[in-house]
């Protein structure tokens, strides 16, 4: 049995993990016959929203905690996690994969990485175990290992495309239900819901994320 990781990055769109994404990384892990370990960075999220008027709020809140929610409480604080721990990674995408995993969101290039993701994502590739990332998570991998000339997805849109390559990893467009495995770096990455309109459609292309990276782990 495959053990495999999700980073998450808080619960809600907006200012934590993608749930719809988070869920159906999780089911199909589950389908696979993985054994599946949530993991989170302690620490404050970067900013805390409203969900129902999509606006900020004077709450604060942290990262591992929020991302209990989804973990029905089994979460793993990153801190405590190494690459010799698991055969993998994956990582939903969301607001919180580019505020809470990283700076991406705030705009400046080139964006700084938080340094537990940053570790574990670095043992992970000198492992040579593999690295799930959809959505705009793919911004975090890029941001440690673009360097590798990794090459990933974010789907279609050319200006998130220019800033991921800033970073010397190489961007592929790609469809919703689509994947892009960069079998060098054992890297795969799917659009979600950077492109999709409804949870089928991002579904489809994160079944095949996780069950390419059960293969290769």
């Amino acid at each position: 049995m495959k053990k495999v990781a999700v980073i998450l990055s808080g619960c809600g769109v907006n200012d934590g993990a993608e749930i719809h994404e988070s869920v159906v990384t999780l089911l199909a892990l589950d389908r696979l016959g993985a054994d599946v370990v949530c993991a989170a960075p302690n620490k404050p999220q970067a900013d805390v929203i409203d969900h129902a008027a999509g606006a900020p709020t004077d709450e604060t809140r942290n990262v591992l905690v929020e991302s209990a929610r989804i973990a029905r409480g089994e979460v793993t604080d990153l801190a405590a996690l190494t690459a010799s721990d698991v055969d993998a990674v994956v990582m939903p995408g969301g607001f919180g994969a580019a505020k809470n995993l990283c700076t991406f969101a705030q705009g400046s290039d080139p964006w700084e990485v938080d340094p537990e993701v940053a570790r574990f994502l670095r043992e992970m590739h000198a492992a040579k175990k593999p690295i799930g990332a959809m959505c705009i998570a793919p911004a975090a991998v890029a941001g440690v290992l673009g360097g590798e000339g990794v090459t990933l997805t974010i789907g279609t849109d050319e200006g998130t495309a220019r800033r991921i390559e800033s970073t010397g990893a190489r961007h592929e467009a790609c469809l919703v239900d689509d994947v892009v495995i960069d079998h060098e770096h054992k890297v795969v990455s799917t659009p979600a819901y950077m492109l999709a309109g409804h949870v089928a459609e991002a579904a489809a292309g994160i079944e095949k994320l996780c069950a390419a990276v059960v293969e290769m782990a």
